[in-house]
Order: structure tokens, then C-alpha cells, then sequence
């Protein structure tokens, strides 16, 4: 009754809030009225293709924008209104902060530019000729404008030539006009001729053209021959262009600096320091970089014709090497005139500033676990780099943790983890040529390390891990990881009684520790658009394959254990997509749909523990504790004295997200979420169904937890609500769930009333260390 009365008060606040946000004619200064905003009426003498998109584009010329509505309302205003009083309060002072708007006076209308720009606009979109008109409504506190365009019949493209002359320049465009996307009947538009000058001549800086630019090229259109509204365009260079502009170039000379001092002198060419490789020029005191393997990542070559891509992709192939901090590809023209026919020439130097050869790190951390745990930490780490002389990073880490699981409020579980670890990354693909990769070589990553974890009052799990792999990026967003070579062993030791009674009691826990060795292939995929903060609907998708166990099948002659051990085998696949909408203000709506399955097979009945999915926590369905879900509507004995380690999996996972994301002061940032999913059990567990030997617990995970057709009726879901602190992209991140669905409960008393509800555990808080996604 208590939480109803709570309920009815808050309604009513709000609604008393949207009332008074309606009154905002009193706030309204003497002499101004609030511009509330503009119509647009266009009338045109013939169907024309694109009207809404012109129409569109005419309507975000109109100036200045009117203050936002909510439902007829106008909140923000009225909140920028109330914070202007002499004593505002702390609440309306966080609303201004956050939502507040300016208010928008029709005194800050001009109409007539707002015309000359709709005239300008269809003049570039071919409505030469075009009418615009304004009418303006006043009354005592409110104003707004009507506009009106009267539109002809638009000019249509009939043909697109070239002029002709001699110039070599001529001769490629030539080549280059059946590629253009201006099309006959065409409605002529700026944007487009602009686009297709943009196009000739990054054309043409592929094509030797190395003083090539844009303005060099102009277009003319001739109604002349026509009597309805058709054009001719013509393409010609502009009067006087340079002789160094109309002719290509060609690389003459290939100079590359590896050990660069920005501060220092050019090296002078001796015998002593200069070493050639295929025509090219290695210039270094002493050797830093083995000049074969640095020729390798070059991209042209002493005769090839100038190429503004190739440049540029040469650059960043450089860059990515992570020995320089600093390169810089300069061109000299040597010879500007085209007497011999053949064009000028460049002298290419390629100058390359060294990063740091060593470099000793240490860093206090605060752990936060996807699995709950959270904590201090420390890492130490070192690197070496170019450590071989050709670009080669070792580097060696160690770290030590100390963590509770925070998110469990039932739980007094803690764990004490460590680990070193060495890689070393080689910047080529090995055996694979680097020249075989455009837009970045992949590098050969060989890592092995050692961790440990102990549980308080529970086990310790100790691991040996190494792989082999690669991780190239094919292009600006699409990213590859592959280790076709993976190996852990793991090993379970001081097991107490109370962890081992859990596992006597849970057969699929039990099973999958059992399954120490795992060797097998992994590769993920990942196309990310959110780094790209030009992009306003960024995507993010991710796959991971992972594939165990069939190797050792073959090496073990079919038997289930190698080297005494058991391995496991099974094929596991996942997938991650992320849609985002950003806005002003740094406002991010995120949605995300996640996917897992792994099954498994040959001589293993489960997925190994480290492989299993889960749900809840921090990363997860928030509203609920790590792996206290699933799976499907299993809910364990609570009447066992164990139950503090939860440990609910299984090897299918369905999981969906939508979070709101604004700013509130400087770094704080808050958010408002909605989280769904659940894990469940794929194949077939008759047998141990049937086996008396199994638990009772053991059977009622198996029926309880297999995914079956009414799987969405056991779909955990949760709503919250939290703050981030958000500096620099190190981000602290609280936040407060209730769920809104749950489970395990009866089938007809599943919903919850979020935060008000009488469901067990209704609100959890999550501390984490990062975004959730």
C-alpha cells in the first residue's frame, strides 16, 4: 500500500510539473515574442524527381530552430525559465543543466535571408528562376513564419562532354568520364558537379597528377540549344594552368631515414650509411631497422607514377609498425617540363622518428570482473621494441589482485588472482609476404602465460595458456583476429568439502572442471563505426568462432585424454551487434542484440567451465546478480548452504539491451537502461536424467534449464537507471537495477513492478569499470 501511495505522489509531481511547464507565457519578457516555429509550402509547375529530398533540404535552411515540444509542451524552456530566478533550487538548476533550452525570440527570425537562401538553394538544385515569399503571424506573445517557394520546371541534363586539347591531363580524364555517375536527364545540381569534380581529381592524383586540384577543372552549362529547360555540360581545365599541373609524375628516387631524430641533421650519403635495396636508398648510422624488411612495407617503388592513395596507405603501414612515433613522406619535384613527353619527376624521402626502444610501466588498477569480482590490482609490465631489428615489440607483464564479489550482497565470496605473461609481436604475417596486404599487414602475435585464482574457501585454479595467431585490420573499420594454435591447461586444486559438495551436487559444473586441456582455433570478426565520431548511427557487430579438440582427437589416436588429462571438444560461436544514435550534447541512444551457442561433442557431454555463457551482472542483465539467472527458469535449492557460489550457465545465451546515455556535469554522465535475456541447456541429458545416481539438483537444472519453443515466457528483464564518471575514456560506472521479470517464479507471477515491487533482491547496484557495451 505504501509503495501505491509512493507511486500516485510521483505521478502527480509530474503531472503538476507538465502543467506548469504549459504556463510559460508569464516568463515571456515585455516586447518579444516566442518564435514557435515555421511552415513551408512549395508549389512547382511539373512532377520533378527527388521532391521530398528537395523539399527536405529546403526546410533545414529555415532559421533558427524553435525551442523543443514534448507533447504541446515546451519542458526545457520552462525549466531554462525557472533557473533564472534569484533562488532556483538544486532541482531546477540540474534540469536547466541537463535539458535546459535558450528561448528562441521571433526577434532572432531574419526572413529575408531566410528566403535568399531558399532562392540560392533551388538556383544549385537547376529551379533557376524560382519565387520565395514569408508571411509572418504575430500575436501578443507567440510568432511564427510561413513560407512559400513557386518552383519552374528544373534544367535536365542532355549531354556531358569533354573539351579537347593535347594536354596529358586531358587525355586521362578522357579515360576517366564513362565512370561518372552524372547521367543523361539528370536534374542539374551542384552537389553533384562538385562531387564529380572531387572524384576526376582524386582520379588523377592516382594517376601521377601530383600538383593536381580541384579548381583546376570547371564545368559550364549551355541552354542555348535548347528551347525547354535542358543544359549541355561542358568540362574544361581553367585558362593559364601551369605546365607543372597538366602533366604526371613519376618517382625518380626512393630515400628512407629509419632512425629519423626530429632535433638532428639529415644524414649525408657515405659508403658507411647508406645501404640500396631494389633501387631504394636506407639511410642509418647504425642499423635500427633491417632495411629488407622495411622495403617490404613500402608500397611504390623508383619508376612507378606518383599515387596519392598508395602514399598515404604506405604511411599508415609505416605507422602501424608501432616502432615510430612520427613518419612523414616528403616529395621534391625534380623536373617540371614534359619536353621528353614523359611528364616530371619526384624524389621521395621517408622520414622515420623512433619511439622509445624501452619502456618500464606500473600502474594501480581497479579491477572490475565481468563475473562480479571487484578490487584493487597492480600491473607491472615491460617493453622492449624492434627488439630484433625489425620492428618486433616483446614485452612481459605481471599482475596481482585482490577482489570481492561486490555485486552479490548475499555473497561473502573473494578471490586472490596473479598471472605473467610474455608476447611478442611480429610485424608481418609469417610465412605470408607483406606486399600481399593493401591497407595493413597483419602481425603474428606469439604469447604464453601462467595465471592463478584462488577462491576463498572454495578451490584453486591454476593455468598455463599459449598461442599463436594473427590481427590485421582489412580496412578503416573491419578488424581480424586468428589463432589457429590455442592451448590451456588448467588444473583444480584445494578443493574445500563445501565446493566439492556443489559439485557432487551439480553434475554439469562438475563436468565441465573435469575437462582440463583445451586446444583448438579461434577467430573473431569485428566492424566498428563507433570510433568514427562523424558518423551519427555508428554500427558495431562482432563475431567469435572458437573450435576445440579436433587436433587432438587425431593425435590421441580417439582416445579422451592426452598427456593424462582430459580435453574437451566442442564448436562455439557468438555474435555481437550495436546500433547507435548520437545527438547533441553527447546524447547516445544504444541498442544491442547479443547471441551465443556453443555445443559439445565427440567425449565431452558440457561445455568446459572458462567457455560456459551466463547471465546477470554487471555487463549483463543488470537487475539481477552474476549467474544468478538461468538457465531458462531453474532456480536452486535455497535451502542449501552453498548457494552463496552461483554458479547458473549453460551453452546457449540470448541477450538484448537499450541504454539512453546523457551528459549531466562535465565528466558525470548518467543513463537510463532496459536489459533482457537468459541462458539455457541445448542437447541431450535423458541419460543422466534417468541415471538414479544424478542429484535431485542435477535433474531439475536439466528439465528446468533446456531451451524449449516457450523459451521467451523465461526471458529475465530489468530497467535501471545510473551515473558514469567519464574521464578521458577511463570510465567508474554505478548502476541501480530492479527487475521487471523474473524467471524462476511461477509462470502467472513473473512481472514485477520495477523498484516498487515485493520480488526478492528488487533493487541491485553495480560498480563496473567501463561502458557495460
Amino acid at each position: 500500500m505504501k509503495n501505491k501511495k509512493f507511486t500516485y505522489r510521483t505521478l502527480l509531481c509530474l503531472a503538476l510539473l507538465f502543467s506548469y511547464s504549459c504556463g510559460i507565457e508569464k516568463y515571456i519578457p515585455e516586447g518579444e515574442q516566442l518564435y514557435t516555429g515555421a511552415t513551408l509550402d512549395i508549389n512547382s509547375e511539373s512532377e520533378f524527381q527527388d521532391g521530398k529530398e528537395v523539399k527536405s533540404e529546403l526546410i533545414n535552411l529555415i532559421e533558427p530552430n524553435p525551442n523543443t515540444k514534448l507533447l504541446g509542451m515546451k519542458p526545457a524552456l520552462f525549466f531554462h525559465y525557472k533557473a533564472q530566478r534569484e533562488k532556483p533550487g538544486f532541482l531546477y538548476k540540474f534540469l536547466n543543466k541537463s535539458f535546459g533550452e535558450e528561448p528562441v525570440y521571433f526577434s532572432d527570425v531574419n526572413p529575408e535571408r531566410v528566403e535568399e537562401l531558399i532562392l540560392n538553394r533551388l538556383d544549385n538544385n537547376g529551379f533557376f528562376y524560382s519565387q520565395s515569399e514569408s508571411e509572418t503571424v504575430i500575436d501578443e506573445k507567440f510568432a511564427s513564419v510561413n513560407y512559400s517557394a513557386k518552383l519552374p520546371a528544373p534544367y535536365v541534363l542532355e549531354n556531358y562532354n569533354l573539351e579537347s586539347d593535347t594536354l596529358p591531363m586531358y587525355k586521362e580524364i578522357e579515360k576517366m568520364l564513362p565512370e561518372t555517375a552524372l547521367k543523361k536527364g539528370d536534374r542539374f545540381d551542384l552537389d553533384l558537379l562538385k562531387a564529380e569534380r572531387a572524384r576526376l581529381n582524386n582520379a588523377l592524383k592516382q594517376k601521377g597528377f601530383y600538383n593536381s586540384q580541384e579548381d583546376l577543372l570547371i564545368f559550364e552549362a549551355d541552354t542555348n540549344q535548347y528551347k525547354n529547360r535542358k543544359f549541355d555540360l561542358f568540362l574544361r581545365l581553367k585558362k593559364d594552368v601551369p605546365s607543372r599541373a597538366s602533366i604526371p609524375y613519376k618517382i625518380d628516387s626512393i630515400t628512407v631515414y629509419p632512425n629519423y631524430s626530429i632535433e638532428g641533421d639529415t644524414l649525408p650519403f657515405t659508403k658507411e650509411n647508406v645501404t640500396q635495396v631494389d633501387s631504394i636508398d636506407f639511410i642509418q648510422n647504425e642499423l635500427y631497422f633491417k632495411p629488407e624488411l622495411l622495403e617490404s612495407y613500402l608500397l611504390f617503388n623508383e619508376g612507378d607514377l606518383y599515387d596519392a592513395n598508395t602514399s598515404k596507405q604506405t604511411s599508415s603501414r609505416l605507422s602501424a609498425l608501432g616502432s615510430y612515433k612520427y613518419v612523414n613522406i616528403q616529395y621534391t619535384e625534380l623536373d617540371t617540363t614534359a619536353t621528353d613527353g614523359n611528364g616530371g619527376t619526384l624524389a621521395a624521402d621517408i622520414y622515420l622518428a623512433p619511439l622509445t626502444k624501452r619502456s618500464i610501466r606500473a600502474e594501480l588498477q581497479a579491477v572490475s570482473r565481468s563475473n562480479g569480482y571487484t578490487g584493487p590490482g597492480i600491473l607491472l609490465s615491460h617493453t622492449n621494441r624492434n627488439v630484433f631489428n625489425g620492428g618486433e615489440t616483446f614485452s612481459v607483464s605481471a599482475d596481482f589482485s585482490y577482489e570481492l564479489q561486490l555485486s552479490n550482497s548475499d555473497s561473502n565470496l573473494s578471490s586472490i588472482a596473479g598471472g605473467l605473461s610474455a608476447d611478442l609481436i611480429i610485424p608481418r604475417s609469417i610465412p605470408f609476404s607483406p606486399s600481399r596486404f593493401k591497407y595493413a599487414v597483419p602481425k603474428t602475435k606469439i604469447s604464453l602465460g601462467i595465471d592463478f585464482l584462488q577462491r576463498s574457501d572454495l578451490f584453486t585454479l591454476s593455468s598455463v595458456n599459449s598461442s599463436f595467431g594473427y590481427t590485421w585490420k582489412e580496412n578503416q573499420y573491419v578488424y581480424h583476429t586468428l589463432d589457429p594454435i590455442s592451448i590451456n591447461y588448467s588444473r583444480l586444486s584445494n578443493v574445500t568439502d563445501e565446493f566439492q559438495a556443489i559439485l557432487d551436487d551439480n553434475e554439469y559444473l562438475s563436468q565441465s572442471f573435469e575437462q582440463r586441456f583445451i586446444a583448438g582455433l579461434l577467430y573473431s570478426f569485428t566492424y566498428d563505426e563507433v570510433s568514427n565520431l562523424s558518423k551519427e548511427k555508428p554500427i558495431y557487430f562482432s563475431t567469435n568462432f572458437d573450435l576445440a579438440g579436433n587436433a587432438l582427437s587425431l593425435f590421441s589416436g580417439g582416445s579422451s585424454t592426452i598427456f593424462g588429462s582430459e580435453y574437451a571438444q566442442y564448436a562455439k560461436v557468438d555474435a555481437d551487434l550495436r546500433l547507435y544514435l548520437r545527438w547533441q550534447k553527447e546524447r547516445t541512444l544504444v541498442s544491442r542484440l547479443y547471441a551465443g551457442w556453443g555445443v559439445p561433442y565427440g567425449n565431452s557431454t558440457t561445455l568446459p567451465f572458462v567457455k560456459q555463457f551466463y547471465s546477470g551482472g554487471p555487463y549483463s542483465v543488470r537487475a539481477f546478480d552474476i549467474r544468478s539467472i538461468g538457465p531458462g527458469n531453474f532456480l536452486p535449492d535455497t535451502d542449501d548452504d552453498t548457494t552463496d557460489y552461483y554458479d547458473q550457465s549453460g551453452n546457449l545465451k540470448l541477450e538484448a539491451n537499450v541504454e539512453y546515455r546523457f551528459p549531466l556535469f562535465s565528466y558525470l554522465k548518467g543513463a537510463f537502461f532496459v536489459d533482457a535475456g537468459n541462458v539455457w541447456l541445448t542437447g541431450d541429458y535423458s541419460s543422466l536424467i534417468e541415471d538414479e545416481s544424478t542429484s535431485t539438483s542435477s535433474v531439475s537444472l536439466f528439465t528446468d534449464g533446456k531451451f524449449e519453443k516457450d523459451w521467451l515466457s523465461e526471458v529475465a528483464a530489468g530497467v535501471g537507471f545510473g551515473v558514469r564518471l567519464d574521464i578521458q575514456s577511463f570510465v567508474i560506472r554505478l548502476d541501480l537495477a530492479s527487475p521487471l521479470r523474473i524467471p524462476y517464479l511461477e509462470e502467472n507471477n513473473r512481472w514485477n513492478v520495477p523498484f516498487f515491487g515485493n520480488a526478492d533482491n528488487n533493487m541491485t547496484l553495480n560498480f563496473a569499470i567501463g561502458y557495460p557495451f
